[in-house]
């Protein structure tokens, strides 16, 4: 039963007798006879190679390693190896054989020489177990077996899994208080003093939105708007900004200490990847000589203007939303119908944002072929450096593809409009959007809330269903046949292999960055939950909710859905550590930007504590914020109005209203104006580096490595070196 195992299995189409394509399929195969490999054919509609090693290519790997999978007593003593280190020495050996065409598996598979190779789904209890145990939608609430998924995906899979249920274990903590902050702004929705006013404001007529036939409006008919506005934009908002700048540090500090206990479970905590890599150079080619490290300048210039290239395309992207937005906008206010006529703000984000989700789909392909570009330009000398830089490169496009928008509706939205008489136009025309006289911070609430369900539901759904469709109708087209199985002159009416290796065929088929594509889309879930979760207190919500279905999802994939992924050894994520850092660091500016620029709360104390009713008079019985409206409202002269500008029926005064602080003489801006920019300035700072020092205090007082962790390692240095004088005092006595 033991000789029926393979390692590998390489699937090739049939090919004419003499062929170059023929041919060359030979010569990879003769050059792995050469190593000692075991091949066996079966011929179906395609042709299928199982590949074996022999034993002495693991005997190597123990010796020269002396790595935790030795169970060697001496060089002799039969192999006892895991099968995922079986997996990865194989897979090394068969991406790093050359022809005499100087030709490798990656160039033959390129000329369609080979089909797929993959490693096989053993029907092993491992996979047993965690089919049934953890391969479920029944288990989503059920502690993850990370041991069982450690042996049968290897160390790096298993660390994603680990990382995951520990981001997920701690985004419960966050969404409970996302979800107190959101239920605290519903208490204030009928009592907030502001909303009150708007409310009220049925004398107060505010300018027109568009420039053509649109109608001069009352205050007080965006009264709803008004009240979710302040349900969403109130002080617990500031509360949970900062609460999640530090849930950000302690989520990170406390997974390192979390991957330290793991890996030094396994003995891998102070393993080298660059010794792995050069042992199984050594043992695939014993005149192996080292590749020496190398950067070019020249180089490196090229391809940070070609990224910076790529980053303004995506800008560009994000101004083609805006432009969307604003013709949107002017067409809605417009429309005969009389609900665009009076959601037009309202529609226009919410088509916006919709076209935005598909521009990321869109663009998440596009982003993908131009990263690998990228690399290849690079010419990164490991498989490991060229994983780094594809994800620095990958992350940044996709970052400014998720937040261009973003951050145009928090940051500049409203504020670069102009005022009426001198709006901003697009090409002359059309004129940029204005926020709400409430704030805009609805528009972003309203834009991440649209983009996060999208996300989570129509892209876990195709996810899921693409690779179930596809691993159905492959069951369909190629149900097998009857088969002749040819080892050298002899046949056979049946092999056990051969309904294995047909059906691990039939799965979803996997690539090196299978596993990087989990990692980008959680890490990309990990910066909306962070970095504006300050406008959408349900991000974490959501994202928990979304977690607990992603990680059965993923669970499925690679157990039922997919082949078997190549199993890799790792002691930590990788670079997704420093990129989380990052997310961290932006978090931090993101959030306090938010409520500096985005919401009203500065505007609101500044008027609170310098020029409300309570500062003037006898506060008994006034609400600090009276009168605020009035005093955050503009008075706009309807003679002043541009030539071309045709409004509609004008209002019984001269006057209208609009969201700014500007004289009404010659609308230059109000001493008010610049109290309150000076104040969000001073905010802004303060909160940051209160928002930093904690997150420095956070990351000193949690310990990256347990104590337990240290404790080990000194035990087993003490005994090892123990050992060591035992084995010399006999020597000593001898001499």
């Amino acid at each position: 039963q033991a000789e029926e195992k393979w390692d590998f299995v390489l699937v090739s189409n049939i090919h004419e007798v003499g062929s170059e394509k023929e041919t060359k399929r030979k010569k990879f195969l003769d050059e792995l006879s050469k190593k000692g490999f075991t091949i066996k054919k079966i011929e179906d509609k395609k042709l299928f190679y199982g590949v074996r090693a022999p034993k002495q290519i693991f005997q190597k790997y123990q010796w020269l390693l002396r790595n935790p999978d030795s169970r060697l007593q001496n060089a002799d003593a039969p192999p006892d190896i895991p099968v995922t280190t079986r997996i990865r020495i194989v897979n090394f050996i068969l991406q790093n054989t050359v022809t005499s065409d100087l030709e490798k598996l990656h160039d033959l598979r390129k000329k369609r020489v080979f089909e797929a190779a993959f490693p096989l789904h053993e029907k092993e209890e491992v996979r047993e177990f965690l089919t049934e145990r953890w391969a479920r939608w029944r288990d989503i609430f059920s502690q993850q077996p990370i041991e069982k998924i450690r042996c049968y995906f290897g160390e790096k899979v298993a660390l994603y899994f680990a990382w995951l249920g520990w981001y997920t274990y701690l985004l419960g903590f966050a969404a409970v208080a996302g979800v107190v902050v959101f239920v605290a702004g519903i208490t204030v929705f009928n009592s907030s003093q502001v909303s009150k006013e708007i409310c009220e404001a049925t004398n107060t007529t505010m300018c027109p939105l568009c420039d053509q036939k649109c109608p001069f409006w009352l205050l007080s008919d965006t009264c709803t708007y008004a009240k979710v506005t302040h349900m969403i934009d109130n002080e617990g908002t500031v509360l949970f900004a900062m609460i999640m700048a530090i849930w950000a540090t302690v989520f990170l500090e406390l997974w390192k200490r979390q991957r330290a206990t793991v890996v030094t479970d396994w003995d891998l905590y102070r393993w080298d990847e660059e010794e792995e890599e050069l042992a199984m150079e050594l043992i695939n080619n014993l005149q192996h000589e080292p590749q020496q490290y190398q950067h070019s300048y020249f180089r490196s210039t090229i391809i940070l203007l070609l990224v910076l290239v790529m980053i303004a395309v995506l800008i560009g992207i994000a101004h083609g939303l805006v432009i969307y937005r604003v013709v949107a906008t002017a067409l809605f206010t417009q429309s005969d119908l009389e609900f665009l006529r009076e959601q037009a703000n309202t529609m226009a984000v919410i088509t916006g944002a919709v076209l935005h989700y598909i521009t990321i789909v869109i663009m998440t392909k596009v982003n993908r072929r131009v990263a690998l570009y990228l690399c290849e330009l690079e010419k990164p000398r490991t498989f490991s450096q060229h994983e780094n830089s594809f994800t620095i490169k990958i992350f940044t496009f996709q970052f400014f593809t998720n937040f261009s928008s973003l951050i145009y509706i928090a940051f500049f939205l409203g504020r670069i409009n102009g005022h009426p008489g001198n709006y901003v136009r697009i090409a002359g025309r059309w004129r940029l959007e204005e926020c709400h006289p409430s704030g805009c911070i609805t528009d972003l609430f309203i834009q991440m809330a649209i983009i996060m369900m999208l996300k989570q539901t129509i892209s876990n759904v195709m996810e899921y269903l693409v690779p179930w469709i596809n691993h159905k109708l492959h069951k369909k087209w190629q149900r097998p046949k009857k088969r002749r199985v040819m080892l050298g002159e002899e046949e056979e009416a049946e092999d056990p292999c051969k309904r294995q290796w047909l059906s691990n065929y039939q799965l979803s088929e996997v690539n090196a960055f299978s596993l990087f594509d989990e990692f980008l889309e959680m890490v990309i879930q990990y910066s909306f939950t962070t970095i504006f979760v300050a406008a959408f207190p349900l991000a974490p919500l959501l994202a928990f909710c979304n977690n607990l279905f992603e990680i059965r999802l993923d669970a499925i994939k690679m157990m039922r859905l997919r082949r078997r992924i190549v199993p890799r050894k790792a002691n930590d994520i990788g670079i997704w550590l420093q990129v989380l850092e990052a997310i961290g660091i932006l978090a931090v500016i993101g959030n306090g930007l938010v409520i500096a620029i985005t919401s009203d709360f500065i505007p609101m104390q500044v008027y609170k504590y310098t020029y409300s009713p309570c500062m003037r008079e006898n506060s008994t019985g006034v609400d600090c914020l009276t009168g605020y409206i009035n005093h955050s409202l503009s008075v706009f002269r309807i003679q002043d109005f541009e030539p071309h500008t045709k409004p509609g029926l004008a209002p019984m005064g001269l006057c209208c209203r609009y969201r700014d602080y500007r004289n009404a003489d010659d609308y230059s801006y109000t001493v008010q104006f610049w109290h309150i920019f000076a104040s969000r300035l001073a905010f802004l700072i303060l909160f940051e580096h209160a928002a930093l020092c904690v997150k420095l205090i956070a990351a000193w007082y949690v310990p990256d490595v347990p104590k337990s962790v240290k404790n080990k390692f000194r035990v087993r240095k003490h005994n090892n070196l123990r050992k060591e004088l035992r084995w010399v005092m006999p020597q000593q006595c001898r001499g």
